[in-house]
Parts: structure tokens; sequence; C-alpha cells
């Protein structure tokens, strides 16, 4: 037994690769690091459909981690092309929706932060490189593990309650972005080019996402850590 809060971790899904040939779940051990140091008890979770509720019921808190794999078409705005749904995002939506409705405190990293936005409606850029002006190279301005560009985090936003901060300095690894933004998500970050960084749901007990993968910065007086802890801490609250 343990009174760490449990922390799913949504496994990443690999057709094939350098690891194995076959299909396999893979995911940096960063993102396990991070839960850990804040106080939680990190679980991968696969993609077993009928145990969907079963998982949820066992866990205080989730997160949803980044990935490169394609969304289905209208999650950028265009009408469905009749192809497979990728196995990653045919699990993760309804996770993502049933964690929402529980109101399990989750956070959402990367595409993890794209999937919090379009349960909620938004739709997404595909390719923000070709269809906006952008002053940064979201996908490979440096190496993840450095600062790339900083963002400004609006006042009156649980994110900046979080970090204490009005601007921080974030790494980058994408090439989706945030396109149509309804009401009830709130965005609370944005890069110099605006493009949107990171989102709550305030009408969740807890529900963040970052655009950039904050896994990467767990020093102790990181801001980027911070959000590890104050999912630790709301996910501490249920168990």
């Amino acid at each position: 037994m343990t009174d760490r809060p449990v922390i799913g971790v949504l496994l990443d899904y690999e057709a094939s690769g350098s690891f194995s040939k076959r299909p396999h779940y893979a995911l940096r051990t960063a993102y396990f690091d991070a839960v850990w140091k804040a106080g939680g008890l990190p679980v991968g979770i696969p993609y077993i459909e009928e145990a969907r509720d079963a998982y949820l019921d066992s866990l205080d808190g989730l997160i949803v981690p980044g990935g490169f794999y394609p969304f289905p078409p209208e999650v950028y705005g265009r009408a469905p092309n009749g192809e497979a749904v990728h196995p990653r995002y045919a699990f993760e939506r309804n996770l993502m929706n049933d964690a929402l409705g529980r109101d399990l405190p989750t956070l959402g990293i990367c595409a993890g932060m794209q999937v919090m936005a379009v349960a909620r409606g938004a739709t997404i850029y595909n390719d923000i490189a070709g269809e906006l002006d952008c002053i940064v190279d979201h996908l490979n301005e440096k190496p993840a593990e450095e600062a790339a560009h900083t963002v400004a985090i609006d006042d009156g936003t649980r994110l900046r309650d979080i970090t204490g901060l009005a601007e921080i300095a974030v790494n980058t690894a994408h090439n989706e972005a945030l396109k149509d933004i309804p009401d009830g998500i709130v965005v609370s970050a944005r890069a110099p080019d605006g493009i949107v960084e990171a989102i709550e749901l305030p009408d969740r007990r807890f529900a963040i996402g970052v655009q950039w993968h904050p896994e990467f910065f767990l020093a102790d007086n990181d801001p980027n850590f911070r959000l590890f802890e104050h999912l630790i801490g709301a996910a501490g609250s249920t168990s």
C-alpha cells in the first residue's frame, strides 16, 4: 500500500520501430520520473477499451502525454475520409472524455493538450509552419532538453497561480496547434507569435494542458515542475 496518489500515464504506440517490428507501447521515462518526484505513483495505461472504466476507477489523476501520430480529419475541421483512426487516438478520446466527466485531475502535454481541447470542441491547425506566420520554429528550434522560447501567462489563470510568473521559458516540439477554441476553454498562455501554449478548463478541479514538455525540466525551483506538483496535490485530495 502507498499514500502516493496513483497517476495514470497513457502509453504511446508504435506499429513498428527499433524496439520491435511488431506493435508495441512506448513512452519516455521522464513522464514517470516527474510523477514520482512530485509525490505520485505513476502507472502506464495501455489501450484496452474494455478496461477503460476499471483504469479510471483506480486512478487519482491522469497524464495524457505528447506523441507524433495523426488525428482524424474532423479534428482539423475537415470531413471524415473513412480511414481507420490511429489506435492511440481511438482510445484516448474516450479516456479523456471520461476523465473530464469524472472530474479526474488531468494534465495534457503537447498532443495531450490538443486532445483535451478537442474533447471540448476545439479544432487544430495541421501544419502551423505552412498555415501560420510563425516567428519560432515550434518543431525543431532546439532540442527538447533546452528552452526554445518564452510564453506569456495570463493573469487570473490557474497556470499563473501555479508558476507565480507572467512569463516562463519553455521547450518546443510540435507542428500542430489549437485553431478554433470554443467558450469554456481558457487560453492561459501564448508564444510570442500567438500560438496557444496552454489551456485550462475552469469547470474542472484540475484540467490543464500545455503545448510544451515540462517533464524535461524537473529541478525543484523550475516552474515547469510545479505543474506535476499541483497535479499530484489535486489528485491527493481525491485519494
